[in-house]
């Protein structure tokens, strides 16, 4: 299989070009050339095997350049020891039938670690076969989770460096500290004076500015990208849906080739993006829900096919999804328009240069077919985590608690019975302070460390271990930058300065 850039002037490359390359040469993104179909059962020759060997399964319809062995030792490698459940990725069964497929179970308890503990071991394959001569630098814009979850993947890695920037005061106390204190030669992080979106725009004007990169080129590096832009983070997310459809039939909770709902929290779109190829994959699924908080340009798009980043931007109770450019749209807008690059070019300038643009009513419509826009503010969030906790007995975080949320928003507004497979993104102890308030608790004044301990009497779980362990390891990287000196802190990252 080729993967082919959304902009349509880069030259189609191998998936182990692509997952080395990050971005393609024009600037836009990796996508396949076409979609191996898999449909419902694409397990049924595996029969009790771990989810290594069905991600492998799933990833060799793909990443066609590597042998079969290859992934299953990458695979294997990936998700061993470094996750507390046995399944990985574990579905757990509401009263009223949802299934929450709990993503977190990594070591940074956050969903993004599925495909960034594989990453690294893709990327080393690739670059071996490739025999390529230069250390790859991971450049890394953050909300949130990919930060942590990409240092931790690509700490010590062999022929990688990786640099994390993310928003100053734009993400959880216990997300800083999980970078700030992130061991590993080859390992660095900044804060960036701004929002999300700043650090985003900042990462991308240093891969397409050509006087830093032949800088970069002259000290034998060459940038790549940790983020769900780069092909290697999205295909492995999409191995999940799979496995979550299977362990529903597993529980008797639907019948093979019975169609679903999947509900995902999202900002940069990667993660429902992934769904959405399950789709086209043959996954049985009539509607994805996309759930966003008060940032909700998303869902404001879907309603009306107007994507228009100008507009306020909020500091929410879920940092990861404070985002009003979402990367992994372009994808869809490929799809959408029927794989028109010039036209993606256009709406793609138009949002650079405008801030805005809109999509036509042959587009609009396949949309809004497809998915279902809906967002939760503070409230309708921290009641969510409230109900279920009440209901169910069960803790989630507050990126989680807006999927819910939107989940019966969309059951009330259409009546839709469907049974639905909503992703919980993150760990709640990794939002301590959201969900005790959520629980009706005052934590002002409290340091995170005293409200790791309460939420654990709470829910009769303990403090999962690399949480407990932040408060007594150093902070390596407390740098704090401008939104124009990040490629003046790179360089001197990298000692070219």
């Amino acid at each position: 299989m080729e993967y082919i850039s959304t902009r349509g002037s880069g030259p189609s490359v191998s998936s182990k070009k692509a997952i080395i390359k990050g971005i393609a040469e024009d600037g836009g993104l990796y996508v396949p050339s076409d979609f191996p179909f898999l449909g419902p059962d694409p397990f049924f020759e595996c029969g009790q095997s771990s989810y290594a060997d069905k991600a492998a399964k799933i990833l060799r319809a793909f990443l066609t350049d590597y042998l079969e062995k290859e992934l299953i030792s990458a695979c294997q490698a990936a998700y061993a020891e470094n996750f507390d459940s046995p399944l990985t990725v574990p579905v757990r069964v509401f009263k009223d039938g949802t299934a929450v497929l709990e993503l977190w179970h990594g070591p940074t308890l956050a969903f993004k670690d599925i495909a960034l503990q594989l990453m690294p071991h893709l990327l080393s394959i690739a670059l071996q076969s490739e025999r390529e001569k230069y250390e790859v630098v991971i450049l890394v814009a953050t909300s949130g989770d990919t930060g942590k979850a990409a240092l931790e993947g690509f700490a010590d890695a062999r022929g990688v460096r990786i640099f994390v920037f993310y928003p100053h005061e734009g993400v959880s106390e216990i997300q800083r500290l999980q970078m700030a204190t992130q061991l590993g030669r080859n390992a660095g992080a900044c804060a960036v004076q701004g929002n999300f979106d700043d650090a985003q725009n900042g990462v991308k004007q240093i891969f397409s500015d050509p006087v830093i990169n032949k800088k970069l080129a002259g000290f034998n590096f060459r940038l790549s990208s940790a983020n769900s832009i780069n092909w290697g983070r999205l295909a492995p997310q999409i191995a999940y849906y799979f496995t979550g459809y299977d362990e529903m039939v597993a529980a008797g909770k639907i019948k093979r080739g019975q169609p679903i709902l999947i509900c995902v929290p999202t900002g940069n779109f990667g993660n429902i993006l992934a769904a959405y190829y399950a789709i086209k994959c043959g996954l049985p699924v009539t509607r994805l829900i996309c759930a966003s908080n008060r940032n909700k340009v998303l869902t404001d798009f879907i309603r009306t096919g107007i994507y228009d980043r100008r507009r306020e931007f909020y500091k929410t109770e879920s940092p990861s999804m404070d985002i009003l450019i979402s990367s992994n749209l372009e994808r869809l807008l490929f799809e959408l328009s029927g794989r028109q690059s010039a036209v993606v070019c256009e709406w793609m300038g138009k949002v650079t240069s405008l801030g805005w643009y809109s999509i036509p009513p042959n587009a609009l419509s396949p949309l809004q077919s497809c998915f279902y826009g809906g967002f939760a503010d503070q409230l309708e969030t921290l009641q969510a985590i409230r109900e279920i906790f009440r209901n169910q007995d069960y803790l989630i975080d507050p990126h989680t608690a807006v999927g819910y949320r939107v989940l019966q928003m969309y059951r009330e507004e259409t009546g839709d019975s469907t049974p639905a497979l909503l992703t919980s993104t993150a760990s709640p102890f990794k939002f301590n302070r959201a969900v005790l308030e959520a629980l009706g608790r005052n934590t002002s004044g409290e340091d995170e460390f005293t409200l790791l301990k309460e939420l654990a009497i709470i829910s009769s779980q303990p403090i999962p271990l690399r949480l407990a362990e932040l408060k007594t390891r150093p902070e390596l990287h407390k740098g704090i930058c401008a939104k124009d000196e990040m490629a003046k802190v790179l360089c001197q990252f990298l000692a070219m300065e």
